[in-house]
């Protein structure tokens, strides 16, 4: 994977600000538009390997290669433009105190056991979704190909041949719905990457 292709495109708003959380999370550019707490871009703290197999063993499935190396090498998730684009990654704790400045990505677990579409197939492993209309991306074992569903279809929308090409046409895709300082240009376009 291309990390410093994707991370320069990441930190594309550092000058808005950079922060780390107590719990690791690298936080970029600062969105007051979206809360005193908002921030455009975050990195989560990578897995360690006994954390992949934990959560491997949580789901009851080997995560594609592609996927964990992400998460072992890159990042444990990530969040893009204030979540308009969300990779998955494992939860390590729940802590709601106002004392305690923690940052956790979504959970990978959900997608995969709780709130599979019904026409998934066995291979097809979740790994991030959009909030516009909570499209999932997964990625299909067989073929290692990226895709892009509606939230409870999992016919694809629209395909990638690699984790890396998504993530780089995906970041460079979605900047154009943003201006130079992470505000949305139109809250009414769609931000998925397909039609609807």
């Amino acid at each position: 994977m291309n990390r410093d292709v994707i991370l320069n495109l990441l930190y594309k708003f550092k000058k808005q600000g950079e922060k780390v959380s107590d719990d690791g999370a690298t936080m970029i550019g600062r969105a007051p538009h979206q809360g005193p707490k908002g921030w455009l871009n975050i990195l989560y703290p990578p897995l360690s390997k006994e954390e992949l197999k934990l959560l491997e063993a949580e789901l009851k499935t080997e995560i594609p290669k592609e996927y964990s190396d992400f998460l072992l090498h890159f990042s444990n998730g990530m969040d893009v433009l204030s979540s308009t684009l969300s990779l998955y990654g494992l939860r390590r704790h729940i802590n709601r105190s106002p004392d305690v400045d923690m940052c956790q990505p979504y959970s990978i677990i959900t997608p995969n056991i709780y709130e599979r579409p019904d026409n998934s197939k066995p291979n097809y492993f979740f790994i991030g979704g959009y909030n516009w209309d909570g499209s999932l991306v997964y990625i299909d074992k067989e073929t290692n190909s990226i895709h892009c569903c509606e939230r409870w279809d999992a016919t694809s929308k629209k395909t990638w041949n690699s984790l890396e090409e998504m993530i780089l046409s995906e970041l460079e895709r979605l900047y154009t719905f943003f201006d130079d300082e992470g505000v949305e240009i139109d809250e009414d376009n769609p931000t998925i990457p397909y039609k609807t």
